[in-house]
């Protein structure tokens, strides 16, 4: 089928201006690519990693390590997706300006400044690395270099208080209690 502008173009689900360098938390979920239950499987309530699984828990502890003013907090590994949330303690470090427009036309012609600008803040960078990093590993095993692994967005909220803060970390250990009553309502 053939590139059509008006029939396939993406939506951000980004909040319009706001820039995830922010100190703060934020809840994200990033999804495996086609829903394939490929990081293990819920029994008894519980979820079970594989391997897989395993992999993209390393590269969730692995966060702090490479960003200082970054904290993790509640995470949890599903058989096709992960919930977790990343807090910016001090976005001193990150990158809130870009160069000009002109001076990079050359070398990025089909970026917009707005998408340049959104992969220059703290959270797209924390996420794109993991997932690269994940993706990386679990296809060195299963031997399929460049394979997809990851869907090409992930969902992100803002939290904006303690109260929120305290709900979204009890879905998130929830979550695999729920995993038979989700899929049956889907």
């Amino acid at each position: 089928m053939k590139y059509d502008p008006d029939k396939h173009h993406r939506r951000s689900i980004r909040l319009k201006d706001y820039d995830y360098s922010t100190e703060g938390g934020y809840f994200v979920t990033m999804c495996v690519q086609n829903r394939e239950c490929l990081f293990g499987e819920i029994v008894d309530s519980e979820m079970k990693t594989n391997r897989f699984g395993e992999i993209v828990r390393e590269c969730w502890d692995d966060i702090p390590k490479r960003y200082q003013n970054v904290a993790i907090d509640e995470f949890v590994v599903m058989p096709d997706h992960v919930h977790g949330i990343i807090i910016i303690e001090d976005s001193g470090g990150a990158i809130h300006e870009l160069p000009r427009l002109e001076q990079r036309k050359d070398e990025l012609p089909r970026q917009t400044d707005k998408m340049m600008q959104r992969r220059q803040m703290l959270l797209p960078k924390i996420i794109g690395r993991f997932k690269m990093n994940s993706a990386k590993r679990i296809n060195e095993i299963r031997n399929s270099p460049g394979e997809r692994v990851w869907q090409r967005d992930y969902y992100e909220h803002v939290i904006r208080n303690e109260g929120e803060l305290i709900r979204i970390r009890e879905y998130i250990s929830n979550n695999p209690a729920r995993w038979l009553q989700d899929e049956k309502s889907v």
